[in-house]
Order: structure tokens, then C-alpha cells, then sequence
């Protein structure tokens, strides 16, 4: 397995008045391709800030941060959506769709700003549709959609840009538990087809489908561990 994300004694502050607010101590952290990593912490734990380094969002104070062979630490807010919308396909809780636009159109939004010609987008975002079971939805606009279906359209766009990382915050937020879990098993089909997953969440029973836990507590790393119930399993496939 090659190294994906490789932070080195990474930290942010932020300056208030006089007072400085350290939101991220010294993380250090390896996450390989093809890993499925759940993101967990109280709030105030770091663990948003953490999301949004790993995410291009935000830059550290300190440290560096090498995203698939790339130092992505000190690069401008101009590159750095340039690597967004390369490497990273975000779903957020609350699906961040345009309102007025169709499912396709949605999908298709990362291809615009990657300059796809409009027939290759269109072709494209249909293909992820059809991906996450919503090929007979590509016309559809959010309000004529369920929250499930919103947030497979949301899942469908971050994977139309083929990126390097799936980031995931707080995805099932917003679904009711059988939902939830639709959702769920939709990001392990996902995993299963080599993509690597980060996924920020405080509910325990959704940080059980990824194979590794990371828990943050007061901007560092408390636990880093592997799954035992997926470790189990996986060790039951390969005795079958």
C-alpha cells in the first residue's frame, strides 16, 4: 500500500483579539490508498479543522501536509482549488446542491470547473447516476427528491472527477436511521471499488463501517486503531 495523505506535525491556530486558539496541537498521520478511515472527536476535538486541511479548505500554521506526492501545505487559495477539484470529492450533511439545477446538471458541476466539454459532462455525470442507482433521476431537481436520494446525487458528485479521495462529512446527519444506512452501504459498495474514504462523524454506529478509527481530543490524536469487527470479518471471508 503507497501513502495517499502523509501529515507531519501539522497545526493551526487561530488569533481572536488577544487570544490564540490552538484547534490543532501536532497531528502526524499516514493514510494509505484504498483505506476507509472514519474521523471521530468531541466537539472542540480539532477534528472539523483536521477535515478541512485534509480537504484543501484550509491551510496549517505548521507542519506539512503531502497529498498524493504533492506539498499541499503552503500552496495558494488559487491552487489549492485546483487540487479540490482534482484529488478531493466531498459529500457534506447537508448535501450542498443547487437548488434550481437537475441532478445532472449537479453532478456535472465539478466537470464544469475541470473545463469538460458540456457532452462528455453530461455523459459522465449520467454514468455516476447510474452508479449510485439513480439513472431514472437524472432530470429531477432536489426539491423533487427524498433526503437519501439528495445525498446519493451529493455521493454521485463527488465521484464523477474519478478523485483520489472521498471526504465525507457527517454524511447520514441529516437522514433518518434507515436512510442512514442505505447510505452507508452505498459508501462500502464505493470502497469495495478501490476508492479511498474519509469519513468525519460523532455517531459510533456509522464510524463502524470504516475500517480504521482515528479519535482527536483537544487538537491531537487520542486513538488510532483498527476496526475489530471489519478486521474480524474480512478474516472470516478469507477462511470461506
Amino acid at each position: 500500500m503507497s501513502a495517499l495523505i502523509s501529515i507531519t506535525d501539522i497545526g493551526k491556530k487561530y488569533v481572536i483579539g488577544s487570544e490564540v486558539i490552538h484547534a490543532l496541537n501536532s497531528v502526524t498521520l499516514t493514510i494509505n490508498k484504498g483505506e476507509f478511515v472514519a474521523l471521530m472527536g468531541p466537539s472542540g476535538s480539532g477534528k472539523s479543522t483536521l477535515m478541512n486541511i485534509l480537504g484543501c479548505l484550509d491551510t496549517p500554521t505548521k507542519g506539512t501536509y503531502i497529498l498524493n506526492g504533492t506539498d499541499v501545505s503552503r500552496m495558494t487559495d488559487d491552487d489549492l482549488a485546483e487540487v479540490r477539484n482534482k484529488e478531493i470529492g466531498f459529500v457534506f450533511q447537508t448535501f450542498n446542491l443547487l437548488p434550481r439545477s437537475s441532478s445532472l446538471d449537479n453532478v456535472a458541476l465539478p466537470l464544469v470547473y475541470a473545463g469538460v466539454k458540456k457532452e462528455q459532462r453530461d455523459e459522465r455525470a449520467r454514468k455516476a447516476l447510474e452508479g449510485v442507482g439513480l439513472g431514472n433521476r437524472v432530470d429531477h431537481k432536489p426539491n423533487e427528491l427524498s433526503g437519501g436520494q439528495r445525498q446519493r446525487v451529493a455521493v454521485a458528485r463527488a465521484l464523477v472527477n474519478n478523485p483520489s479521495i472521498i471526504l465525507a462529512d457527517e454524511p447520514t446527519g441529516n437522514l433518518d436511521t434507515k436512510t442512514s444506512i442505505e447510505i452507508m452501504g452505498l459508501m462500502e459498495e464505493i470502497h469495495k471499488k478501490g476508492n479511498t474514504i474519509i469519513l468525519v462523524t460523532h455517531e459510533e454506529d456509522i464510524a463502524q463501517h470504516a475500517h480504521r478509527i482515528i479519535r482527536l481530543r483537544d487538537g491531537l490524536i487520542e486513538d488510532d486503531y483498527l476496526n475489530t469487527n471489519i478486521r474480524s470479518a474480512l478474516k472470516e471471508a478469507e477462511m470461506l
